[in-house]
């Protein structure tokens, strides 16, 4: 019971902080990737924040390891979204998911639905996995024999017709590493846009079957 007062205590100091964090390393990997006019010094500033912040976020991740009490494997097993940001670290601001509880628990709790909180959360992490997803492909793509993708604004649209499922095809990436991440953002996108729907739904049968009780009228 103590480690995981321990473990708690850890999470709530550290979640607001890592998760802006994030945002700086996001920022940083943003600024490599499309200000190719960049000095080499800045270009180097941003390389060492990135590996420094990385190692945080290993650090962090090995602190809450032996709060948790438990073995590497298993940890890793219950705790797959720590296990995937750390190692890929552009997926670390998906933590804006536990975020939001620890800044409510420290309001006196929850304050939008479960359904609403689901959609919130979906919408967030589309457009933030799209976003460094489009910096990570771009960044392959760009110069590759063949490719289609010549500017950020088409990793863009390629990002967003990927998650979307709609897939025109004007935009595709030709080198492996780019087909791999695509592969993973059709995957997220199949499954954040099932969780938007699923929760959408859930919440229209909810509301007209409140609707129906009310008019109902007693006894029936």
């Amino acid at each position: 019971m103590d480690d995981e007062s321990r473990a708690a205590r850890w999470q709530r100091r550290t979640e607001i902080p890592l998760y802006l964090a994030s945002l700086v390393f996001i920022a940083a990997y943003a600024t490599r990737v499309l200000a190719v006019s960049l000095p080499d010094v800045w270009r180097d500033l941003c390389a060492f924040a990135m590996l420094g912040l990385w190692v945080v976020f290993a650090a962090d991740y090995v602190v809450r390891w032996r709060l948790g009490g438990q073995r590497f494997p298993r940890f890793a097993a219950t705790h797959f979204l720590h296990t995937l940001v750390v190692v890929l670290p552009l997926l670390r601001p998906l933590r804006i998911v536990p975020l939001y509880d620890v800044v409510q628990s420290r309001q006196g709790g929850p304050r939008l639905s479960v359904h609403a909180r689901v959609i919130a959360y979906a919408s967030l992490s589309t457009l933030l996995l799209g976003f460094a997803g489009a910096l990570a492909v771009y960044q392959q793509e760009r110069g590759a024999p063949g490719a289609t993708m010549h500017s950020f604004g088409d990793a863009v649209w390629w990002a967003a017709s990927t998650l979307t499922t709609v897939g025109y095809g004007d935009v595709t990436p030709v080198t492996t590493l780019g087909r791999t991440i695509a592969i993973a953002m059709m995957a997220c996108g199949l499954a954040l846009l099932g969780a938007v729907t699923g929760a959408f739904s859930a919440w229209l049968i909810q509301t007209f079957s409140l609707a129906s009780d009310e008019k109902r009228p007693p006894g029936r």
